[in-house]
């Protein structure tokens, strides 16, 4: 099977999904309400500076102000002393100043309760070239491999920019065998963009949106389409046509690719789309062998455990973890990318013996992560059998952009036992009872804990009507929650 992208166009939101020889790997949404800032460039101002942080607080316009590390601020090339070490960089009050009016540039959506992450190391992408405005280097995407073709890409570029260039560039991985057409064609695209940023700057007032990206399904054909995609298939017609127009300009060979889909059934009815993003909401993922991942996000970090389950088909033990480890490891590096998770990922794989074993295992997550569109890193395997790796975040995951917490169980997870409800609702009855001077109670919950305290408990509540002198009536409301009840006073 070849690769194909899905675009699939609705009034409120756009869904684009890649998939690889017939499986779905990585999912973007964009909703009308809720579109990604990454990328957009505005006049910022600051508002407030937290020394003992190294950050400042700075109003790009948007509900929350935005954070901007002293990192961030400091040019991409460290300054080195005459000894050639790096220079002691400056504090954050000695960047910036309260009030002060900055060029920032989104490098992180909002999430959660954090407000975007800023840079002033301004980068604009084309389809094989990144402007960087204010450095005078050339760079090569490390997954651009070999020495010939990164030497050839730096000598190319060099002969199209000329020595006098005070802007840098770096080479994307979509470069690779690309000519001097085609870079040359990005460049003057680059030049032009530049050009009027640079001519809006002087007049935006703060919080002003000077750049913005490119809208979703435009930004997947730039950042995705190589030539390995054999289709892009998009079931809104419109979006076809403008997506035909934008693929002659950048990648005019490819453009015959784009084809509206015209279909009864649903767009991302194609290859299951629909049921595999069902599953990638499940905390669980299956294991073709039997096994399974448990996959648990939290505030701090994401954990992944690998488990056999079922799988018994090895002759001995060790080979049996070995396979179901290397089956794991291939998994992990696609949920990681369709569930789009990020930042501190810990993952627990089932422990192994033989050094060999756990050196394959490492290599093939290595290898399968390299597929990977954001940046990742992966430590060795700790004397605990863990793998501690980051994955670059730049917008929320795929659980927390469909999902909200249960307002069951406050998103805990969890809701308390029928039993635990039953006792709590007893000693609500004598706090009642002891506070208030009352002949009759209604107690209101679920009708499952109704029904529990009066086949299990009627005993336990004839004595307590007895010793309190009350009458407690109990009424099922089929519209509570299992842990939500009330004791009233009649």
């Amino acid at each position: 099977m070849s690769d194909e992208i899905l675009i699939n166009v609705t009034l409120t939101e756009t869904r684009v999904a890649v998939v690889e020889n017939g499986l779905l790997q990585e999912l973007y949404l964009e909703r009308d309400d809720d579109a990604s800032y990454v990328g957009n460039i505005y006049m910022g101002r600051v508002e407030r500076v937290l020394p003992g942080m190294q950050a400042a607080f700075v109003n790009i316009g948007l509900d929350r102000t935005a954070f901007l590390h002293a990192n961030d601020i400091l040019p991409r090339q460290p300054e080195l002393n005459e000894e050639g070490e790096p220079v002691q960089p400056p504090a954050i009050s000695e960047l910036v100043h309260q009030g002060q009016q900055l060029l920032v540039q989104v490098i992180k959506d909002p999430l959660g309760s954090k407000g975007a992450r800023l840079t002033t190391q301004l980068s604009i992408p084309s389809r094989y070239l990144v402007l960087l405005p204010e450095v005078a280097n050339i760079g090569v995407s490390v997954r651009i491999e070999t020495d010939e073709e990164r030497q050839r890409l730096k000598d190319l570029l060099r002969s199209l920019i000329g020595e006098q260039v005070k802007a840098g560039f770096i080479l994307r991985t979509n470069a690779e065998g690309v000519g001097e057409e085609a870079l040359a064609k990005d460049i003057d695209y680059l030049r032009r963009l530049w050009a009027r940023i640079e001519a809006s700057v002087g007049s935006a007032k703060p919080g002003q949106c000077i750049y913005e990206d490119l809208s979703l399904p435009y930004r997947s054909l730039r950042d995705h389409m190589h030539a390995g995609i054999d289709k892009v298939r998009i079931d809104d017609q419109a979006t076809q046509e403008r997506a035909v127009r934008f693929a002659k300009e950048f990648f005019p060979e490819w453009s015959d690719r784009i084809e509206h889909y015209r279909a009864d059934g649903p767009l991302f009815d194609l290859y299951g789309v629909e049921d595999e993003i069902s599953r990638a909401l499940s905390r669980v993922a299956p294991l073709k062998s039997g096994g399974h991942l448990a996959i648990d996000q939290t505030e701090a970090m994401t954990t992944v455990d690998v488990n056999t389950g079922a799988y018994v088909g090895f002759r001995n033990l060790e080979e049996t973890i070995y396979k179901t480890n290397l089956e794991a490891a291939q998994a992990i590096a696609r949920q990681l990318r369709l569930r789009n998770l990020g930042g501190i990922i810990i993952i627990d794989f089932i422990d192994m013996n033989d050094p060999e074993h756990k050196r394959q295992v490492l290599r093939t997550l290595q290898r399968a992560l390299a597929r990977d569109h954001a940046r990742s890193t992966v430590s060795e395997i700790s004397p605990l059998g863990l793998v501690e790796m980051t994955r670059k975040r730049t917008t929320e995951s795929l659980e927390h952009r469909l999902c909200e917490p249960c307002k069951a169980c406050d998103g805990r997870g969890r809701v308390k036992s029928v039993e635990t409800v039953c006792a709590e609702i007893f000693r609500e009855i004598l706090r009642a009872v002891r506070q208030f001077e009352t002949g009759q109670l209604r107690v209101m919950a679920t009708p499952t804990v109704v029904h529990r305290i009066l086949e299990d408990h009627h005993r336990s509540i004839a004595e307590l009507t007895e010793q309190l002198g009350t009458s407690i009536q109990f009424q099922p409301e089929e519209q509570y929650g299992q842990e939500q009840f009330d004791v009233v006073l009649l």
